[in-house]
């Protein structure tokens, strides 16, 4: 709002086009790398699927993570498809639990190990939004606790659910239901699934973890080939995406979809000493690449999954 989109576009337009496509191509890699997770633990189960259907059920689960807020779409979607290729619902709801975990786990590494090894650094971008940072940090290691509750203390975080939906009830915001309360004890259920999953395939976690870490740090990194496609090249690959990382860490847990608005605060309160008076477009770039183009691509995979998916399945049903 109030630029002059004739300069914004003629800036965009001199950008690089051999430095804009391997951030597009990281971008697909990014999705693509869940779904090497997904195929890995299901290989896990004895379930044995072609690595483009696992393609298309990541997809899934980030074209709705996109448009829904806290990225709360995603999983339910995913179970959705899953089921339709005959994937039993407990099976696919242990094995996006513990994606999820570690995608958590992997932000709070990274947003602590920053927190201790680089906050004077950060503070000299982002100043007075610092609380931010923070606040995600806060956010996301209160989420993996606990999921982690969850887990490992099923007897303990049964209680907290119970003795939680008790109070809500209690100041009449819900009415009592007793089949609401026995549903809710019967998805305690699949925790204790995730943790037999975790104790016993211990190395499968690691593995999980490792190629997870990968997966996020390299989208971290689409905001250095938009800073080289703009002809710049002072600042390194480490600091670009070091910045970018702490973004995400910031706004993932915050209830908007995508992180709407506040990504792209931050990103124009900490790229200014990096981008100077390219910062606009850069951020256009960036954002339209590791965002919408996830975005795009999720839904045009998303459209085929819903195409393909299960096909097989109900034209045998048919006969």
């Amino acid at each position: 709002h109030g630029e002059d989109l004739g300069s914004l576009l003629a800036a965009i337009k001199t950008a690089r086009k051999q430095w804009l496509i391997p951030g597009v191509a990281l971008v697909a890699f990014f999705i693509w790398g869940e779904s090497i997770i997904i195929w890995y633990m299901m290989g896990s189960y004895g379930i044995h699927l072609k690595k483009r259907i696992c393609f298309l059920f990541s997809s899934v689960g980030f074209f709705f993570s996109c448009i829904t807020p806290s990225a709360s779409g995603g999983q339910p979607m995913q179970i959705y498809y899953m089921k339709k290729e005959k994937i039993s619902i407990p099976v696919s709801t242990v094995i996006l639990m513990i994606v999820t975990i570690t995608y958590k786990a992997v932000l709070v590494v990274i947003g602590v190990l920053i927190c201790f090894l680089g906050g004077d650094f950060l503070r000299g971008y982002l100043g007075d939004y610092m609380w931010v940072f923070y606040l995600g940090v806060g956010l996301n290691v209160f989420c993996v606790t606990f999921m982690m509750i969850l887990v490992f203390a099923p007897g303990l975080a049964k209680w907290i659910m119970v003795k939680g939906l008790k109070i809500i009830e209690h100041v009449r915001i819900l009415k009592p239901k007793k089949a609401r309360l026995e549903k809710l004890e019967a998805s305690m259920d699949q925790y204790h699934a995730t943790a037999a999953f975790w104790a016993s395939h211990k190395r499968i976690i690691l593995n999980v973890f490792i190629i997870t870490f990968v997966q996020r740090c390299i989208l971290f990194t689409v905001t250095y080939w938009v800073y080289r496609a703009l002809g710049l090249h002072e600042y390194g690959i480490l600091t670009v995406t070091i910045l970018q990382a702490v973004i995400s860490v910031s706004v993932d847990m915050l209830p908007l979809p995508g992180g709407m608005g506040i990504s792209e605060t931050l990103y124009m309160v900490m790229f200014v000493p990096v981008f100077g008076p390219l910062l606009l477009p850069s951020m256009l770039l960036s954002r339209g690449i590791s965002y919408y183009g996830q975005m795009l691509i999720s839904a045009l995979m998303t459209c085929v999954a819903h195409l393909t998916i299960g096909r097989k399945n109900e034209e045998i049903q048919r006969m």
